[in-house]
C-alpha cells in the first residue's frame, strides 16, 4: 500500500493516551504523519522527540486534526476533552482503525466477550503455531497490534478485544468475529448494559457477506440482541454441550470447567473453517498449560488443589468455575463492578465458604450471606493463614480446592490481576514450600 492509499499517512493526527496503545500509535505513524500527543496525566517523559510532539491542552482547540486516535484506557465521558471529543466524534478512531488500513487483506481472528477472551485468543494462536502458521497474538493479550514486525501476506493474526477499542473504532472489521459470552461488565464506563451490549455487537455488524460470526446464542442478552441486530456476516452458533466423544480424548484437567469447556466450544468452531484436522487440534489442546492467574493451578496432591484466577473480576468470572466445584475456600474481594449480582443458588454452593478481603467487603457480605457461610479479613495474608487452619481442623476428608477468584477489580490493594495474582503465588508458597 502506498501512502497515499492510506488514510492515515502524510495526515494531521491527535494521540489521545501515551500508554502501550498511544505510544505504539505513535511508533507506527511517526515517519508518515504529523503528530500531536497528549494525555490527562502528567508523568515524566525521557523520550525527547516524544516531548517535542506534547501538545498543551488550550492549543488542541485551535488545530484541526484530520484524525484523533484515541486509546481504549480514554473515557470520552470523562476525559480532559470530552466536548471536544464530542464535537468531533466523527474523526475518533483507535490502533485497531490504522492497522486494518495497513494490513486489511490479512486475516484476523478477533475475540471479544466478558469471560474468557484471552484463553481463547491464546489456545487459537497455539493451535496455529503448531501448524506453521504465520500467526500473530496481538491486542488485550501479546503484542500491541502496531508494534507487529515482518508482516507477510500469510500473516494470520489472533486480536483479543475490549468492548472500548470495538466501541472506538469505525474501519476495522474481523474475517472471524466472535462474542464468546455477555453478562454485566464495566458498566462504570459504558453506563448502560445496553450501551456495553451494542459495543460488543459492533465486531459483528461491521462484518461483511464474507465473514464468519461465532455467536453463543445460548446466551440471554446474545440471543435477544441478535434479534434486533441486522447482520450481513455468516453467523455460527455455538452449541456449549461439546460432543462427550470429543471430550474424552481431551486429557487436560483445564478444560473441565463450564467456562473452559465454552472457550472449546468457540476453538472447535473456529478451527473448522480453518481445516485444521481434529487429531492435531487434539494435540494441541492436551498440551494446553493455561495462561497464568486464569484458573491456573498452582497446587495440587491427594487432598487438595489451589487455583489461581486473580483474573477474574465479575461474578460471572468466578461462577463458571464455581459450577463444577465442591468443597471449596473461595477468596474473593476487592473493587465490585457496577451491577454485578450473584446469581448461584445455596444448591449450587455446597461446601463453600468464602473468605473476604479488600476495601469493598460489605457489597460481597450483602451478596453472599444468604448463600455462602462467610468471613472477612483486613488482608490477604491473615487470609490464607486461616483458610489453612480450617483445612486442618476441617472434618471433611474430601478433596478440597483454595480457590483464588476475587471477581472484582485489584485496584484497592494492587496495581492490577496480575501484581495480586503473584502476590497470591507468593503467600501460597509459605504454606506449600511448592517452587512455581
Amino acid at each position: 500500500m502506498s501512502k497515499n492509499e492510506n488514510i492515515f499517512f502524510e495526515k494531521k493526527i491527535l494521540i489521545y493516551g501515551l500508554g502501550k496503545s498511544g505510544l505504539s500509535t505513535y511508533q507506527c505513524l511517526k515517519k508518515q504523519s504529523k503528530l500531536y500527543l497528549f494525555d490527562d496525566k502528567k508523568f515524566p517523559i525521557k523520550n525527547i522527540d516524544i516531548k517535542k510532539k506534547l501538545i498543551k491542552y488550550n492549543d488542541i482547540k485551535n488545530k484541526k486534526f484530520d484524525h484523533i486516535v484515541i486509546s481504549p484506557g480514554i473515557n470520552v465521558n470523562k476525559c480532559l476533552l470530552r466536548k471536544y471529543l464530542q464535537k468531533n466524534s466523527n474523526k475518533i478512531k483507535t490502533d485497531l482503525d490504522i492497522f486494518y488500513s495497513l494490513y486489511g487483506k490479512n486475516k484476523n481472528i478477533t475475540i471479544t466477550g466478558t469471560n474468557g477472551k484471552s484463553t481463547t485468543a491464546k489456545i487459537l494462536y497455539e493451535v496455529l503455531k503448531d501448524q506453521k502458521f504465520d500467526a500473530r497474538l496481538v491486542g488485550n493479550i501479546g503484542n500491541p497490534i502496531l508494534l507487529e514486525k515482518n508482516i507477510k501476506k500469510n500473516t494470520i493474526f489472533v486480536i483479543e478485544a475490549s468492548s472500548y477499542q470495538i466501541e472506538y473504532s469505525q474501519l476495522f472489521k474481523a474475517n472471524f468475529g466472535a462474542i464468546l459470552n455477555i453478562s454485566p461488565d464495566h458498566l462504570e464506563r459504558h453506563i448502560t448494559l445496553k450501551n456495553y451490549i451494542n459495543a460488543k455487537f459492533k465486531l459483528i455488524k461491521n462484518q461483511t457477506n464474507k465473514d464468519f460470526g461465532f455467536l453463543n446464542t445460548k446466551n440471554l442478552y446474545i440471543k435477544k440482541k441478535i434479534k434486533t441486530t441486522k447482520i450481513l456476516c455468516k453467523i455460527i452458533k455455538i452449541n456449549k454441550n461439546l460432543n462427550p466423544k470429543i471430550l474424552k480424548k481431551i486429557n487436560n484437567p483445564f478444560f473441565m470447567t463450564e467456562g473452559n469447556k465454552e472457550n472449546l466450544s468457540f476453538i472447535i468452531e473456529i478451527t473448522k473453517k480453518l481445516n485444521i484436522k481434529k487429531k492435531d487440534l487434539l494435540k494441541t489442546l492436551n498440551n494446553f498449560k493455561g495462561l497464568k492467574y486464569r484458573q491456573q493451578i498452582i497446587f495440587r496432591s491427594k487432598e487438595l488443589t489451589i487455583i489461581n484466577d486473580s483474573k477474574a473480576t465479575s461474578f460471572s468470572s468466578s461462577v463458571s468455575i464455581l459450577k463444577s466445584m465442591s468443597n471449596v475456600y473461595w477468596i474473593v474481594g476487592g473493587l465490585a463492578k457496577k451491577g454485578d449480582k450473584f446469581l448461584l443458588s445455596k444448591n449450587n454452593c455446597k461446601n463453600f465458604k468464602a473468605y473476604i478481603f479488600g476495601k469493598n467487603k460489605s457489597f460481597f457480605i450483602k451478596e453472599l450471606k444468604k448463600v455462602i457461610r462467610y468471613e472477612t479479613f483486613t488482608n490477604l495474608k491473615i487470609l490464607i493463614k486461616k483458610i489453612f487452619l480450617d483445612i486442618k481442623s476441617s472434618k471433611n476428608k474430601n478433596h478440597q480446592t483454595i480457590f483464588f477468584s476475587p471477581a472484582a477489580a485489584s485496584f484497592d490493594s494492587f496495581e492490577n490481576f496480575e501484581e495480586r495474582g503473584k502476590y497470591f503465588n507468593n503467600l501460597i508458597k509459605e504454606f506449600t514450600n511448592v517452587k512455581r
